[in-house]
């Protein structure tokens, strides 16, 4: 006599398998398309980082360029 017990698992067992395959499939499907998308976006992050360079850069040399104008009129204002 079998086990009815056993055949429960056994059938239960083949179901968690089953989805935890699909689960896989997934799951990697999900991870290709992400690589797609951090392929896709290289080029947008390269020039944001250009960006960012170039507004610091701007920030600096504009207030190099305050700083150097504020200069003359404090030496003519104690003149």
């Amino acid at each position: 006599m079998e086990n009815p017990h056993a055949e429960r698992q056994a059938v239960l067992l083949e179901r968690i398998v089953k989805n935890a395959d699909n689960c896989t499939e997934l799951v990697l499907e999900l991870n290709h398309c992400i690589e797609e998308i951090v392929r896709a976006n290289a080029c947008i992050k390269t020039a944001a980082d250009l960006e960012t360079k170039y507004r610091k850069n701007v920030q600096y040399n504009l207030e190099a360029t305050l700083a150097t104008d504020s200069e003359p009129h404090q030496a003519s204002e104690r003149g």
